[in-house]
Parts: structure tokens; C-alpha cells; sequence
């Protein structure tokens, strides 16, 4: 009996003495990406599984905001990422073809019998960035449609004989023709503040 005790209590001792296994600790960002700047997402991800960073997807005060073109009102740091070229693009057998600035410009101020406009809402990154590069303080036609993201406006294009959108490059696909680029602009990560840790490498490693 003594015996047993005897190694019980050594045993005892030596398992005190081993140091616990050490977790690693996993550093936690929250992120959130526009409909427009999703296919970037998949770049973070891939980013943050290399450094070991668990992202939490949410639009309550995120770390990293990932978006399409500049804000109109810039008040927290942004660094380019990557570029993004927008699109006027139409169904393909749609008689509207090659378009001017200013004809794009009429045609969605104004409306067209041939041609049914869609647009976004006014606060989307892609809708802001039109506004930017072709409205110029114009305002869309009470008689454009509002598509709620990049995938459904491609989906209404390759759909719909008479449409004619707005599409971020990325986004095209099916049988829908380009009809006019607006131009190119930066695909955005956006902080609330310098970044550091985690987040500074993350935003390094999208710039690669």
C-alpha cells in the first residue's frame, strides 16, 4: 500500500512539473466587404489562414472595410489593394451599342424607349463611383430600376433583352456585352484607424 502511494505522489510530482502545451494564440479581425469588392474577399481569407488571423465577418465597426472606388467623403485610412474597371454593359441583343460619355450620361439621366436602365441604390461603392465618373452631378432617371448587388445586375443583364447596367468588370459574365468604360478605379481596404498587428499584415499581404 505504501508502495502505491509512494508512486502515486511521484508520479503526481512529475506530471506537475511537465509544462502545460502552450495554444497558440489567434489574433481575431473583423471585416466587411460591399457586394462589388466580394471577389476580394476570398484573397483576405486566403491571407489570413497564412498568418493564422480569424476573420469574423460583420458590418458592426469592422477593422478592415473592403470597397470599390473612394468614398466621397474620405475620413479614415485607405490603401489600394487592387483595381477594378466599371462597365456600362448591356443584354447582348440589346440595340443600344458603343456608347460616348455623353450619350451614357443621357441615357441614364434621361431614359431610352429601346433600353430599360438599372442602376444601384445611391450609397453602393459602384453607383457612387457612376456618379463620379459619368453623372457629374446629374441625376439618374426616375424610371431606372435598382438592382441590389453586382451578381443580381449580371443576372438582370443576361436575362432581360432591353437592360442595360452598371458592372464591375469582375462581375461580368454569361453572354452580356460592354458597351462603355467609365474607367478604373481602386479597389479599397479601409481602417478605422493606422493599422497594426494583424490588420497591418493583412492589408501588406492583399498588396502582394
Amino acid at each position: 500500500m505504501k508502495k502505491l502511494l509512494i508512486l502515486f505522489l511521484l508520479s503526481s510530482f512529475i506530471a506537475s512539473c511537465v509544462p502545460a502545451t502552450q495554444i497558440p494564440q489567434t489574433e481575431v479581425v473583423n471585416v466587411y466587404a460591399t457586394s462589388a469588392a466580394g471577389p476580394w474577399l476570398t484573397e483576405l481569407y486566403t491571407c489570413a489562414n497564412n498568418l493564422s488571423v480569424t476573420l469574423i465577418i460583420t458590418a458592426d465597426e469592422p477593422d478592415i472595410i473592403l470597397r470599390v472606388g473612394e468614398p466621397e467623403i474620405i475620413v479614415s485610412p485607405g490603401y489600394q489593394i487592387d483595381e477594378e474597371e466599371i462597365l456600362i454593359v448591356t443584354n447582348r441583343e440589346s440595340p443600344v451599342q458603343n456608347l460616348t460619355l455623353a450619350e451614357v450620361r443621357d441615357l441614364f439621366a434621361q431614359g431610352n424607349e429601346s433600353a430599360q436602365v438599372w442602376v444601384y441604390a445611391s450609397g453602393a461603392d459602384v453607383q457612387v463611383v457612376f456618379d463620379q465618373l459619368v453623372m457629374k452631378g446629374r441625376s439618374v432617371t426616375t424610371f431606372a430600376k435598382l438592382a441590389a448587388t453586382p451578381q443580381q445586375m449580371s443576372d438582370l443583364l443576361n436575362a432581360e433583352k432591353d437592360a442595360v447596367g452598371i458592372l464591375p468588370k469582375h462581375w461580368k459574365a454569361g453572354t452580356v456585352r460592354d458597351v462603355y468604360s467609365a474607367g478604373t478605379v481602386p479597389v479599397l481596404a479601409i481602417t478605422n484607424e493606422e493599422p497594426q498587428g494583424a490588420v497591418l499584415n493583412l492589408i501588406s499581404c492583399l498588396q502582394k
